[in-house]
């Protein structure tokens, strides 16, 4: 017996019909997603992915009417008809609005029950409620318009980097634990006892050997896996624009994520960018901005102004300018009747998240300072302040005293709620820019020795390796990270290649011989066989679709993601497994009750 598909064919998505099919047959396939009984003639909203139209069952067409007379919200359809006009009665809120379907016959795939929530681009229903059931909540608008972007930025990625002569390259999932920074999720081997594979954060160690094995330019739209503790942006498995290039400069990888990321942006969201791209250091990202990831749609820059205050009378100031602090501050235009005392206070606790032991104020005035620390400064200190700063009449300034790291997270991100609070940004702008000469190493005071900013395979600038020895912390990388409007979307650096500094580089990290060859062998004996010079750059793909969206939730544009605690509430994982299983794989569970 042949069913209703193999007689009848979609013909058009229910979104795409406009007053250019009007005349035409169709047969459309979707979900109710309303109806309406208007004296004696049955509407239907007909809704698939591409979005919906209106579907009209007249009297006259008698079999398809009292079908229609029984149908339900969420039921699964198919119908034929003819597109027609609506005359007057147009829908200006959907694309379709313009055009209706006169149905002429009406197939029941299947009937749904009442929804848990419903099925509205604006629900108000409870997250864990609509995770626990993600088919249904794919079935909005807005989840779907996101995988759509999704599916956008992958095949644009592929196109792309096809033309460029990269190779598609899959790496294993299953390879060995090599920890450095988040936790490795592991997976327990069946047929080697008390043995264990580890899912792979990244495929920073295969995509290098690819590059031993000759294959020049590799790219990979790959899975990862980080057990760490999680937050809005963050999931324990992620999807990244994986990409290494043999012989490469910095300046030919970003020449080629700058074509990139200009495709994605035009292709996926219609965003025209500029390239060749900005370029800061992090040194002067960190002095004007106070972050590694700047937003650059707005000004209030930060200004130091340790100089100018060195031999106050101002102990706070001059004190720390002494010890070898800093004073820096950012000048707030007009900010002197927008802020209140009580909304400078709120100020001055949002700092203190981030170490600052107060916030220093003064508002600027024709004839000088007022409030706050004017009384501190003779008018010659305050010319001298606020010409550092372009300080005019009816601005307020604020002031942060203390070393270079606490004056730098409290000042960048007083500029951003500053920015927020007083709207600044223009949600259409889009700056970008890359962030270049970050440092090598940083120094761990619960660990005791240097760790790696990016990872142990950043080469350092060449014109830093005599300090690598003497000063590592001066040592800056041949790192770069992408940033748009104040968001890093990608980060890469070009690789160390010579075994003799590979070596050099995990001295300083203290990773022993022994360590090194445990984790690292394999990669150290490729490097005995000719390795090129090469380096990569890795695109996070949840926040960059997250960010093309607008959405503020990262499990927005991922299909089936999981909760802040890392669990799956649609399929109940993780979940128990048979004694069976634990007894195949050699592992028992500890009852720590």
């Amino acid at each position: 017996m042949e069913s209703y598909l193999d007689e009848h064919e979609r013909t058009h998505m229910c979104g795409e019909l406009r007053e250019s099919h009007i005349g035409d047959d169709v047969t459309l396939f979707g979900w109710v997603d309303g109806l309406r009984d208007l004296g004696g003639m049955v509407f239907v909203d007909l809704r698939d992915r591409s979005g919906l139209v209106q579907v009209r069952f007249d009297p006259e067409a008698e079999e398809a009417h009292e079908k229609a007379d029984n149908l339900r919200n969420e039921w699964c359809i198919a119908i034929h008809g003819e597109v027609e006009s609506r005359g007057d009665n147009i829908n200006e809120e959907i694309p379709t609005g313009a055009v209706e379907i006169a149905a002429h016959d009406l197939h029941v795939f299947s009937e749904a029950e009442t929804p848990p929530f419903p099925i509205r681009d604006e629900v108000d229903a409870n997250e864990r409620l609509r995770l626990k059931h993600r088919y249904l909540d794919l079935r909005r608008q807005p989840l779907q318009d996101a995988l759509m972007t999704r599916s956008e930025v992958n095949q644009t990625t592929r196109d792309y980097l096809h033309d460029e002569d990269f190779v598609e390259v899959e790496t294993p999932y299953l390879t060995r634990s090599t920890p450095e920074g988040a936790r490795d999720y592991l997976v327990p081997s069946r047929l080697d006892a008390g043995q264990f594979y580890a899912l792979p954060q990244s495929p920073q160690l295969f995509k290098q050997l690819l590059m031993v094995s000759g294959f020049d330019k590799y790219y990979q739209i790959v899975r990862c896996f980080r057990d760490e503790d999680l937050r809005a942006d963050r999931q324990p498995e992620f999807t990244q624009i994986d990409i290494e290039l043999s012989f490469a400069t910095t300046e030919k990888v970003i020449d080629t994520c700058e074509g990139l990321v200009t495709s994605i942006f035009e292709t996926a969201a219609d965003i025209d960018l500029e390239p060749p791209f900005q370029r800061i250091t992090y040194d002067e990202a960190m002095l004007r901005y106070g972050v590694d990831d700047p937003d650059l749609r707005f000004g209030l820059e930060i200004i130091d102004v340790s100089d100018e205050v060195a031999d106050s009378e101002f102990r706070v100031f001059s004190g720390t300018v002494g010890d070898g602090g800093y004073v820096r501050g950012l000048c707030v235009p007009e900010g002197a009747e927008h802020f209140s005392r009580s909304d400078i206070d709120d100020l001055e606790e949002f700092v203190g998240i981030y170490g600052a032991k107060g916030l220093a104020w003064s508002k600027v005035e024709d004839d000088g300072w007022s409030g706050g620390i004017a009384r501190f400064f003779d008018d010659e200190e305050t010319a001298a302040i606020n010409d550092a700063m372009g300080a005019e009449s009816g601005d307020l300034l604020l002031f942060v005293a203390d070393d270079e790291d606490v004056v730098c997270a409290s000042l960048g991100h007083l500029r951003e709620e500053l920015a927020d609070r007083l709207d600044l940004i223009d949600e259409g702008d889009h700056e970008i820019c890359w962030i270049t000469e970050m440092p090598l190493f940083e120094w761990d005071d619960d660990e005791e020795r240097y760790l790696a900013v990016h990872h142990p395979f950043t080469s350092p600038r060449p014109e830093d390796l005599d300090t690598l020895e003497e000063n590592p912390l001066e040592a800056r990388a041949q790192a770069y990270d992408l940033v748009w409007n104040g968001h890093e979307i990608g980060g890469g650096s070009i690789r160390i290649h010579r075994e003799d500094l590979q070596w050099t580089i995990f001295d300083l990290l203290d990773i022993s011989e022994e360590e090194a060859e445990e984790k690292f062998g394999f990669l150290l004996e490729a490097f005995k066989y000719g390795p090129p010079p090469h380096g990569g750059i890795a695109f996070g793909i949840d926040r960059l679709v997250m960010l093309l969206t607008g959405t503020e939730r990262i499990r927005d544009v991922i299909a089936f993601p999981k909760t802040q605690r890392a669990a799956d509430l649609m399929c109940d994982a993780p979940s128990d497994v048979d004694e069976d299983q634990l007894e195949e794989l050699h592992l028992s569970i500890r009852d720590d009750e």
